[in-house]
């Protein structure tokens, strides 16, 4: 796969509950992580003492951030309502070439900045809250 752009990780968010994903304005950089907790079943008899891994068990999980300058008063309001009313709309990843995850995200961070001789800025970080999908993009 060829080098890709940036700019084309896309964060969407469910503005109205609708199914309509609007991407998130303003961002500059995000990022997505997935992790996965192991379940450990090593024991006295375990191979050359080697540590031995349950299969297919643990708590699956992602994280997606994202920072950037505030562009749309309506992606501001929804984030902030988001975050206050403790909500957990749906998220469409966009990954450039690989294809979209979508499921259910809390805004578990939301911080606001600026200097005196720049813009403001934002950064937010969301917590997967469901079972996640994802469609690739690969044939």
């Amino acid at each position: 796969m060829a080098a890709q752009k940036g700019k084309d990780l896309l964060i969407k968010i469910d503005m109205t509950g609708s199914g309509t994903f609007l991407t998130f304005a303003g961002l500059r950089a995000s990022r997505i992580s997935f992790n996965a907790e192991t379940v450990d079943i090593t024991n006295m008899v375990s191979a050359g003492g080697w540590r031995e891994l349950l299969p297919s068990t643990g708590v699956r999980s992602a994280s997606i951030s994202g920072s950037g300058v505030f562009l749309d008063d309506f992606t501001d309001e929804r984030a902030r309502m988001y975050f206050f009313n403790a909500e957990i709309p749906q998220f469409q990843v966009i990954i450039p070439k690989l294809g979209t995850l979508e499921g259910p995200f809390q805004i578990t961070a939301l911080e606001y900045a600026g200097n005196f001789d720049g813009e403001a800025t934002y950064e937010i970080t969301m917590a997967s809250g469901g079972e996640l999908t994802f469609v690739s993009d690969l044939a």
